[in-house]
């Protein structure tokens, strides 16, 4: 996999980036890389084309950023696989909400905010629930829902849509 990821694109081939987990404590997510080395860069010449102007997260349909092979472990969801690392140390657990960046989590309401009262997951609500497609305040919804209808019903039916979506590429 890494030599894949540094064949497509030369650099290291795990991207390590500042994330807030439970308790609003920093820590850093691995992934394999899916983008150009440079991406954070670049990042800011493209801020002026965010496609998400309902939250602060940040989105730009076909980014130019994303490599080849990145398209492929981001349809198939192996980018992600690298989190085990993280779910190993203590920083994240297999199912919850996603991670996301200090400066996006510094605009959250507190409704917003409750989100970071479990450990963040490598797959969730949001991501079998219409994913990319969901608005910021969807995936919030989503992502309370599970923290305060948890099972472990719950977890196995997240584990079973995330298997059939990383399938079926979607």
């Amino acid at each position: 996999m890494s030599l894949l990821i540094v064949l497509d694109s030369p650099g290291f081939p795990f991207y390590v980036s500042k994330r807030v987990g439970r308790g609003g404590r920093i820590f850093s997510m691995i992934k394999f890389r899916s983008m150009v080395h440079d991406a954070e860069y670049i990042k800011k010449t493209l801020e002026e084309n965010n496609e998400r102007l309902d939250g602060p997260l940040f989105k730009v349909k076909n980014d130019p950023r994303i490599t080849k092979f990145g398209h492929w472990l981001r349809r198939r969801s192996v980018a992600e696989l690298a989190q085990i690392v993280n779910v190993i140390k203590g920083d994240m657990s297999f199912m919850g909400p996603r991670p996301h960046l200090p400066e996006e989590v510094e605009k959250y309401s507190d409704k917003q905010r409750q989100v970071l009262t479990i450990k963040p997951g490598i797959t969730g609500m949001a991501q079998v629930y219409g994913r990319d497609a969901n608005s910021f305040d969807r995936e919030i919804e989503l992502d309370l829902f599970y923290i305060e209808n948890w099972s472990l019903l719950l977890d196995t039916k997240i584990l079973l849509l995330t298997f059939r979506a990383v399938f079926q590429g979607k």
